[in-house]
């Protein structure tokens, strides 16, 4: 389900102008889990209406990068802006402008899928008849409608992944973000989800995808951050990391496997 410290207070206005507005700016990030960094002087920007693909091997650094974006990590240098506000500056403001898919699903074993739904809609103070009607969409593209009084327990990893995804959509937030997220899902979950996406960014919301699958994201991602070791190796759409890499016709695989193996 959606984390409840990203709580979301009322409905945005997406106007033109605001969907212009809205950009995550990662500038000159340091940081990880202990005092030696994972990640050295990463900066990147996400605007609204656009997927970006944060492309990386296991490991790269991708998911700590999520985490301080989210808030579970504090930056030892650098500074991470939405709409030029800081969690530092306002973190009320800041967590109610993000939704978020994590990688492995985190489900409360004592809840019903109802339930799950139920909890997110008070998280983020949304119209309960709305939110419900939204809900059982999306329910039905991952054919779970018929399943509101089940527990996790009798779920499976895609089952559980699919709850988090009809959580993280309820809101209309500024940022989504989605880390490694076909993980356990069968193509036309994978299918389904994609479509989702591309629904949210079209609604201007500015979408940070993190995913090992660049076939995948090279079909589906407007541009790209590529990260290797903690390090920015290059971003750009895929005709600038051709241009970077002076390969004109590689796939996104090939030039990251090119930047990588040197």
């Amino acid at each position: 389900m959606v984390d409840p410290c990203l709580a979301h207070e009322g409905q945005h206005v997406w106007s033109t102008e605001r969907k212009k507005k809205m950009t995550l700016k990662v500038k000159n990030l340091v940081g990880g889990y202990s005092s030696i960094p994972v990640l050295k002087d990463i900066s990147f920007e996400v605007p609204g209406s656009s997927l970006v693909g944060l492309i990386g091997l296991n490991g790269a650094g991708k998911s700590t990068t999520i985490n301080h974006i989210i808030g579970l990590l504090r930056p030892m240098k650098g500074s991470i802006t939405l709409n030029g506000v800081s969690l530092q500056q306002d973190a009320a403001q800041y967590k109610k402008m993000i939704a978020y898919i994590p990688e492995i699903p985190v489900l409360y074993e004592e809840l019903t899928l109802k339930e799950h739904i139920e909890l997110t809609m008070m998280a983020y103070q949304l119209d309960k008849e709305q939110a419900w009607q939204k809900a059982e969409r999306f329910l039905k593209v991952f054919r779970l409608d018929n399943k509101l009084d089940w527990f996790p327990i009798n779920f499976s990893k895609g089952m559980k992944q699919k709850v988090m995804i009809v959580c993280a959509l309820l809101p209309k937030v500024d940022l989504l973000l989605v880390d490694e997220p076909f993980l356990g899902l069968d193509p036309l979950a994978t299918r389904d989800l994609l479509n989702l996406l591309d629904k949210e960014k079209q609604a201007g919301t500015a979408i940070l995808m993190s995913t090992h699958v660049l076939s995948t994201a090279q079909e589906v991602c407007d541009s790209f951050v590529m990260i290797d070791e903690g390090q920015l190796l290059a971003s750009g759409t895929l005709s600038d990391l051709q241009e970077q890499s002076h390969k004109p016709d590689a796939s996104l695989s090939e030039i990251y496997l090119d930047m990588t193996d040197k």
